[in-house]
């Protein structure tokens, strides 16, 4: 179905791998529009709680395939008209209603990390390459770096790693809070983690916080917060979900919740009816 990635899916966990292991996965075009495709795809299936993105073979994603040359960054488009496809690929992860895992088991630099900033958790193989290399090639963030990176590691971070394009030890990503996990088995992280949110964790739930935490990035004021939490409280208190969840733990057994992600109502505006 896909050319750059391929997809497998059990127990309730999407994996999808980026599939081009003889150029270290190295990031295209159409790579692009098939993340868009599966995300989207993804997000409106019920069976699909979770998400993890890893590489095929030893990389995760070694960065631009640079197979155009000294024009590989050259567009015919206008200025007005040309819009980064890393970029389109991250406002899609941004507004999913999923929690998506970025396993990062290899070298990972340029677009093969901003990719995954705007993702939920970053697992890091130990030692792995991981860069933000833009300035040694002359270009400049993509992936809508420029809002996902200091939010995630503060300013100061950023824009040092970003102007000495200098490659990370995993052990300053994960006390920078770029990454959540740096381990040698990171697929094995994402599928623990992935499990546990699966089969112990509402749906409905999940979706909430997703889009709650992502939205508030851009609050001034905790009222807005207060709503929207609010809002889902009434509704949830009032749906089957809340109830299983208090039944289960009374009677010491594992919770069986009954609703699915597309039944949580829009509580942010985003263009979704009311329920």
């Amino acid at each position: 179905m896909y050319e750059t990635i391929r997809t497998e899916q059990k127990e309730g966990i999407l994996t999808i791998f980026l599939n081009r292991p003889e150029q270290m996965n190295a990031y295209t075009n159409v790579m692009a529009q098939e993340l868009i495709d599966a995300y989207k795809k993804a997000d409106v299936d019920d069976d699909v709680r979770v998400i993890i993105v890893t590489g095929e073979g030893k990389a995760f994603c070694a960065g631009m395939d640079l197979g155009d040359g000294g024009k590989t960054f050259s567009t015919s488009e206008s200025m007005e008209d040309f819009r980064d496809s890393g970029g389109q690929v991250s406002l899609v992860v941004h507004d999913l209603k999923k929690p998506i895992i970025g396993a990062i088991n290899g070298p990972a630099v340029g677009i093969g990390l901003t990719m995954t900033l705007a993702m939920d958790i970053r697992i890091v193989k130990k030692d792995a390459k991981i860069g933000f290399v833009f300035a040694k090639r002359g270009i400049g963030p993509e992936a809508c770096s420029g809002w996902f990176l200091p939010r995630l590691v503060g300013i100061g971070k950023a824009l040092e790693w970003m102007y000495t394009a200098r490659y990370i030890p995993t052990s300053e990503a994960l006390a920078s809070g770029l990454v959540q996990y740096e381990v040698d088995d990171v697929l094995a992280k994402a599928y623990e983690l992935a499990q546990q949110i699966a089969s112990e964790t509402a749906a409905t739930s999940n979706r909430f916080v997703r889009q709650l935490l992502w939205s508030m990035l851009s609050e001034n004021s905790p009222g807005v917060s207060h709503l929207a939490e609010s809002k889902f409280l009434f509704w949830a208190g009032n749906n089957t979900d809340a109830m299983e969840g208090v039944q289960s733990f009374l009677e010491k057994r594992p919770a069986h919740f009954p609703l699915n992600s597309s039944d949580v109502p829009d509580f942010f505006n985003k263009g979704e009816k009311d329920k």
